[in-house]
């Protein structure tokens, strides 16, 4: 340990029981701002933490003396402001998995070189520090609105606070939560808190573009490059110079473009397709998936190299079903915008309403309760919304009914009957031929009107829809494809 060492220096404990490849990981690290205490045994570590805990630990997980998850499990119960870095054989992904859930920051698969074992240590670091800082404003639990998320629960004031804590670094963040929960309203949240926000914002749908032509989404085309090329075309990483790159559904990135958007993070450098001079931004990186990326990681979906680049700032939002009493906080306050904007005098709901809003799981999270409210809205009047505007509301998991199946966003009849027509004789094919269309075709008009009344913008009809941009795009190419 070196004399009179600057404050700045980080104390690293480095648990490695071989000798050698210790000295090469303190060789990887002798240039670095980092104090090395190198010790060989889990009792050694154990009594190196209980003297001085460090700010991170790399942790091999075969030790002589004991296992290394014992340590892990023990500092990420007892210390957590402590990252730990575990170090794993080459082809035990599993184990790796397994201790990051155990509460690891991030992982190394032996053998791995000295810029990712740098990288990977200022990472951790880098993390530790934003979740010090989170702590700084966790009195402030009272924000029941906060650019442009609604919502007062403690796990919605935690997202707040890591909202804040990103913005104030130049780091990549990564967000995840499930379909609806708002990863672009928290995308354009971290934009608009950082220093970049005069720049531009520029989102890109990983999974809405087909994959021939997301390299000259993302990295723009020069004329003549491929068949329809007719002129040169600027991509997202040149019109996100000095803001902000959102790559929505990474997961869904194809891996040999996975590659190349490595490279591109890297160097900030790229080539446009077909071009020959490279080109250098300044773009700051914000990504999400409703996909686990441990898991696609796992799979070799997702490069475990851009996982490290990438996964630098985690945020994760929580599904509605988890935002205690923030169903009602949104659904307030969307009646109140809808109702002004479709020229209605909706201002309340009664409580019969509110408990059945409250106690729907909501599969599909906030966009699902706009499509329901904005449906309300439209189809009825009053200044209450009562129990009996609510569409039928059923338990996803439960087995469908023998009858009439309620769609959110459709209301029932009042008696609950399929339709208040005689029946009709099975017989008579025609008449039923008739009567009843094939449910694609129905769906089909059901989109393709949406996009016309939303005058062609696909992400607003899908709002609408309650389902994923991503789904009507996919349909709409399959469809006009058929044409």
């Amino acid at each position: 340990r070196q004399v009179g060492m600057p404050q700045q220096y980080h104390d690293v404990l480095l648990v490695e029981d071989t000798p050698a490849l210790a000295r090469t990981y303190q060789g990887f690290l002798r240039d670095e701002p980092y104090a090395i205490r190198h010790v060989e045994t889990g009792a050694e570590a154990m009594a190196a933490i209980a003297e001085q805990v460090p700010a991170a630990i790399l942790l091999d997980l075969k030790l002589p003396d004991m296992d290394g998850m014992d340590i892990l499990e023990t500092v990420a119960a007892d210390l957590p402001d402590c990252a730990v870095v575990v170090i794993t054989a080459h082809g035990s992904i599993n184990t790796a998995v397994e201790a990051m859930r155990a509460g690891a920051s991030d992982f190394l698969v032996k053998p791995f070189s000295a810029g990712r074992l740098k990288v990977t240590l200022k990472n951790v670091l880098d993390k530790q520090k934003l979740v010090k800082t989170v702590e700084i404003y966790r009195e402030r639990i009272d924000r029941q609105e906060f650019e442009g998320f609604i919502g007062s629960s403690l796990g919605m004031q935690a997202v707040y606070r890591s909202i804040e804590s990103a913005a104030a670094s130049d780091a990549s963040v990564f967000i995840t939560g499930e379909s609806g929960t708002g990863k672009e309203v928290c995308a354009q949240a971290v934009h608009r808190l950082s220093r970049r926000r005069s720049g531009p914002f520029v989102p890109i749908n990983c999974a809405a573009i087909p994959r021939e032509l997301m390299e000259s989404e993302i990295f723009g085309h020069v004329k003549g490059a491929f068949t329809g090329a007719l002129a040169e075309r600027q991509g997202a990483a040149k019109l996100a110079d000095g803001g902000t790159l959102f790559l929505d559904e990474i997961c869904e990135m194809d891996p040999l473009l996975q590659s190349k958007l490595l490279r591109f993070i890297q160097t900030g450098g790229f080539t446009k397709v077909g071009g020959s001079r490279a080109e250098q931004v300044d773009v700051r990186f914000v990504c999400a998936t409703n996909r686990d990326p441990l898991a696609e990681m796992e799979t070799g979906r997702f490069r475990e190299d851009l996982y490290y680049r990438l996964h630098v700032i985690p945020i994760h939002l929580p599904p509605l079903r988890e935002r205690d009493g923030d169903v009602m906080e949104i659904a307030r306050s969307l009646l109140l915008d809808y109702a002004e904007h479709e020229g209605k005098a909706f201002r309340s709901f009664d409580p019969e309403a509110e408990t059945a809003l409250s106690r729907y799981p909501w599969p599909g999270n906030v966009r699902q309760l706009q499509n329901v409210i904005r449906n309300i809205v439209v189809l009825h009047s009053g200044e209450v919304i009562v129990r009996e505007m609510l569409p039928e509301f059923r338990d996803p998991s439960a087995e469908p009914p023998t009858g009439r199946t309620a769609v959110a966003g459709h209301e029932p009849s009042p008696t609950g009957a399929a339709s208040s027509a005689e029946p009709r004789d099975p017989a008579d094919l025609g008449e039923l031929a008739k009567l009843i269309r094939p449910l694609e075709q129905v769906e089909r008009e059901a989109v393709e009107r949406a996009v016309d009344l939303c005058g062609g913008d696909v992400r607003k009809a899908a709002v609408f829809l309650g389902v994923a941009a991503a789904t009507i795009y996919r349909k709409l190419k399959a469809w006009r494809g058929d044409r």
